[in-house]
């Protein structure tokens, strides 16, 4: 049996500006980058890299743009785009579930600039046709959108519906708010799977699988093709995001849970890379190269999302 793993990276953003405004001689000079290509070289990790438009005034008024990255480093781009391409997330990383609710018009303007960057700065065999949006949840809108503008694979949540209730205290930090600004009759709770028990109550909209779709899609190849709007949902994360496992816990983590599957996915997070982030993690960098060799090991071959729909 093949056995296929995809690995993604939330949150991208300071890697753009990082390179804009260090201008070092190569994509490979910055350190982020050297990270993800020593797992590519060692271990033939691929990787989708899912990216704000901005930065967020959360970390300070020093904004970046992505409109900003210029395109001299594109030739490089281009020639990893083989095992490196970059997906849509969000406009950035505040407010949670930013697409919820989302208009049509909304989640289409944030698509297309960030298509538009990606295929000046890096090609556009760099831009992925799979999405995980900030927070996995979006509109049916927002899912038309995304189909409209080349999307085809879409990562969805999981889990039983059940109806808001009125009461805040069921959802963390504020969450209540976003599911009632302009919200949609698709905008319902469900239990996320998560090691992070203040998430455990989240929001879901259209794109959320039922148990049973779910268990029939979580560890092979298929998908569940939504018929009110032609993408292919999936719960493209099947094991625990690594910024929430210790690296001694790692193997065990992936490989509970992957042993002789067809289908395996796992992510990441950016920020915690950076020594500067509050929640920095020191050994982000052998937590990546960590997974990637137990995937290279277990005899995971890595591929991009987008080919699901192939």
């Amino acid at each position: 049996m093949s056995k296929k793993t995809y690995f993604y990276i939330d949150d991208v953003i300071w890697l753009f500006r990082d390179l804009t405004r260090q201008r070092p001689k190569s994509i490979y000079d910055n350190a982020f980058m050297k990270v993800l290509k020593e797992a590519h070289d060692r271990f033939g990790m691929k990787v989708q890299l899912n990216v704000f438009l901005r930065t967020d005034f959360y970390y300070g008024n020093d904004e970046y743009k992505l409109s900003e990255m210029p395109d001299c480093y594109k030739g490089e781009f281009e020639e990893a785009s083989d095992w490196l391409k970059f997906g849509f997330h969000s406009k950035q990383e505040f407010p949670d579930y930013p697409y919820v609710n989302a208009d049509y018009e909304d989640v289409k303007a944030n698509l297309d600039e960030m298509k538009e960057a990606v295929f000046r700065f890096a090609g556009e065999n760099s831009f992925a046709r799979a999405a995980t949006v900030h927070w996995s949840v979006i509109s049916l809108d927002g899912c038309r959108a995304l189909y409209d503008a080349g999307i085809r694979v879409l990562r969805a949540t999981e889990g039983k519906r059940t109806p808001y209730n009125g009461d805040p205290s069921t959802l963390p930090y504020g969450h209540a708010a976003r599911l009632l600004h302009n919200r949609k009759p698709e905008t319902m709770l469900f239990e996320r799977d998560t090691r992070d028990l203040a998430i455990k109550v989240s929001i879901c909209s259209h794109n959320c699988l039922t148990p049973e779709q779910f268990e029939k899609t979580r560890y092979n190849m298929e998908c569940i093709k939504d018929e009110a709007t032609g993408l292919l949902f999936k719960k493209l994360f099947t094991a625990g995001c690594l910024n929430l496992v210790p690296l001694d816990e790692i193997e065990e983590e992936l490989m509970s849970k992957s042993v002789d599957c067809e289908y395996f996915g796992y992510a990441t997070h950016e920020q915690y890379f950076y020594p500067d982030y509050f929640a920095y993690q020191p050994d982000y960098a052998e937590k990546i190269w960590k997974a990637a060799e137990i995937m290279h090991r277990n005899g995971y071959e890595y591929f991009f999302a987008e080919e699901l729909a192939k």
